[in-house]
């Protein structure tokens, strides 16, 4: 009786928690009930173009054209897919953009030859149906023409530029996240129409991203019950909105670059009203010459020296058996003779042990050449290889030792990092046993940290 009460308990205590992570899932992800229509939602940039400062007049521009230039399809992973991976309505959210930054009037251009055809209607129509009419009723008045035209388009629509994710499982219960990014590429351009030159030209890039999360538990509740269960959710950034604001984005360049590069003529008022936007653009522009692929920037202040110290545990690999786990410490000095490599000089003290059999404690000077992946992130991968020397009662060993591992700023000049290492004797005797061709050597697993001194130059 009690086990059966047991077993009950277990599995509704399993269908609970089911439960519990099916409502998170639903909790996180989108309603499947209907909704109603809303306004289109905006991006940062759209703020920011409605909050520019006001030119003294607005530049008249017509837009003939803004399309997919990437003749790209939707990636499919089953058969084919002919569904455009580009809005095809670009020219109409370019237009949106230049009405919301103030600065433009746009003309109507795109179908031009609609326009023409209906006042042609009105026209005949006139003509034929209001013969004994007022002569001196007002005729059509003139199309607005541009001084400037816009062209471009989206040039580049590229798929899976960055992949990955992270999961775990452990004993039937675990769970995963996985993460995409594309990215869309854009180029505007302003066309004087009295000469045909091209005046500017700006270039925008935008990632799209696409993550999702599942979590799971695979498990026998008894020799005959087996309790399953699955949640998960995806959420996919809409190619629409990545490409309103990679567009909106160079519509507020275009109107900057113009600015410094005085193209706007009499439309501008006085310069110095422009001039935090001009600066914060230069700024940005700065900020984006290292910037990499998946809109990652550099953000280390890694300095030329640096000193570090860690906790290390060691175990011996030698002729005896049974090996045992040792605890050491290392500390020492970095000098970074270029933004990747330095030179470290150490010094560690370990002790290398076979339980019963050997047990001895080394005092080891080293020297390294490092090599960073990734200095200027604050999240690097590095690798460095060396020699040393190992003393203790006995006369002096040398080795030669290499490893990896990394090193994380979390903070300004304050680093953390792990790091693994194997030392390689160039003598087969640490143990005071020579046996067989191989010689002495060892592992070693560090967890420390590293201080940054002085100013990055």
């Amino acid at each position: 009786m009690n086990m059966r009460f047991f077993t009950t308990v277990r599995i509704l205590f399993w269908i609970l928690f089911a439960y519990v992570l099916q409502s998170c899932g639903t909790a996180m992800s989108f309603t499947s009930n209907k909704e109603v229509s809303t306004m289109g939602e905006i991006t940062s940039h759209t703020t920011e173009l409605r909050n520019l400062p006001l030119p003294k007049e607005k530049v008249v521009v017509g837009v003939y054209k803004f399309r997919d230039q990437t003749g790209q399809y939707k990636p499919s992973e089953n058969g084919a897919n002919w569904s455009t991976a580009v809005p095809q309505g670009t020219t109409t959210i370019l237009i949106k953009a230049l009405e919301d930054s103030r600065w433009f009037t746009p003309i109507e251009r795109e179908n031009i030859a609609n326009l023409l055809n209906e006042r042609q209607i009105i026209r005949s129509t006139r003509q034929e149906y209001l013969k004994d009419a007022d002569k001196n009723s007002p005729a059509l008045p003139p199309l607005l023409y541009a001084g400037m035209l816009l062209e471009g388009g989206v040039i580049s629509y590229d798929s899976n530029v960055m992949t990955g994710g992270i999961g775990a499982r452990y004993f039937g219960i675990g769970g995963s996240s996985q993460y995409r990014q594309d990215r869309i590429t854009i180029y505007l351009r302003a066309v004087s129409t009295l000469n045909g030159e091209i005046l500017k030209t700006v270039y925008v890039s935008k990632t799209i991203l696409s993550t999702s999360i599942n979590g799971s538990f695979f498990k026998y509740i008894d020799t005959e019950r087996l309790m399953e269960a699955e949640v998960g959710f995806t959420q996919n950034e809409p190619i629409q909105l990545a490409v309103t604001d990679a567009i909106e984005k160079a519509v507020k360049s275009l109107i900057i670059e113009g600015i410094k590069d005085k193209i706007w003529g009499k439309s501008l008022g006085d310069l110095a009203d422009y001039q935090k936007l001009v600066d914060d653009y230069d700024l940005e522009t700065q900020k984006n010459t290292d910037r990499q692929i998946g809109n990652i920037y550099p953000t280390a202040e890694r300095t030329k020296i640096s000193v570090f110290g860690y906790v290390e545990g060691n175990k011996v690999r030698n002729d005896y058996v049974n090996p045992a786990y040792q605890l050491g410490v290392k500390g020492g000095v970095k000098y970074f003779f270029d933004k990747k490599f330095n030179v470290e000089l150490s010094a560690a003290a370990y002790t290398f042990e076979n339980e019963g059999i050997f047990k001895r404690t080394f005092f080891s000077p080293e020297v390294n050449l490092e090599y960073f992946v990734l200095p200027k992130y604050k999240f690097s991968p590095f690798v460095y290889a060396g020699v040393g020397a190992m003393f203790s009662k006995e006369p002096v060993r040398y080795k030669s030792q290499f490893g990896g591992g990394f090193e994380y700023l979390a903070f300004k000049k304050f680093g953390i990092r792990i790091s693994s290492q194997y030392d390689i004797g160039f003598t087969d005797d640490w143990d005071h046993l020579i046996n067989g061709k191989r010689t002495d050597h060892a592992f070693r697993v560090g967890l420390g940290l590293n201080l940054y001194l002085g100013n990055k130059k």
